[in-house]
């Protein structure tokens, strides 16, 4: 439908009513699924770990000075396309330089958590793989600083866009290698220890 509108000094105008609606507000609402069918998540990637409080003190026994065992951790669902988690702690108030205390690679997608005390084994419940730290050993060995201010420990945990096949004990800088350009998203936790 249209109509002419006479006009002052006798213009004619062409009005539609389609044009109308270019002055109206539109609302697009997105289905939970949004574009293509693949689900969007309105949760952020978060690591947690019920050893600690996420900022506080750590625990002796997840230290050098008692049990040294590894924290539980565990986290949210990770983006879309995620083949593989890697995780790295480490001390970057160390007098010698950012000391390593754990390294873990190619857990497997559908991980959402790891219990305390995993053995120093090179395989993680025989799935994932753990490398060597800064004391040249596979698996996790806790803080260990020495007397003064107290260090702080972050925990990240990487999730890829591949399974990176690294041989078993990979240190720290061979696992950055290979995530470099396959890093989905990244979460951390941070906790101190001094004695």
């Amino acid at each position: 439908m249209h109509r002419f509108i006479r006009c002052r000094g006798g213009r004619v105008v062409l009005w539609r009513w389609q044009f109308a609606l270019l002055s109206l507000p539109i609302i697009i609402v997105l289905s939970p699924t949004g574009i293509h069918g693949q689900q969007r998540s309105s949760s952020k990637f978060e690591l947690r770990t019920s050893s600690f409080t996420p900022g506080g003190p750590i625990p002796k026994e997840f230290t050098c000075d008692a049990g040294d065992r590894s924290p539980a951790i565990s986290w949210t669902d990770p983006p879309s396309g995620t083949q593989s988690f890697a995780i790295i702690e480490d001390d970057p108030d160390a007098l010698s330089g950012t000391f390593v205390h754990w390294v873990v690679y190619d857990l497997p997608a559908a991980f959402r958590w790891l219990p305390e005390a995993l053995s120093g084994d090179e395989s993680v419940l025989g799935w994932g793989r753990q490398g060597i730290n800064s004391f040249e050993r596979a698996g996790y060995n806790g803080p260990c600083p020495p007397p003064g201010k107290p260090h702080r420990y972050f925990i990240r945990l990487y999730a890829l866009d591949v399974k990176l096949n690294l041989r078993p004990g990979a240190p720290r800088k061979e696992l950055e290698a290979a995530m470099k350009g396959h890093i989905l998203a990244r979460a951390e936790l941070m906790g101190r220890y001094g004695r």
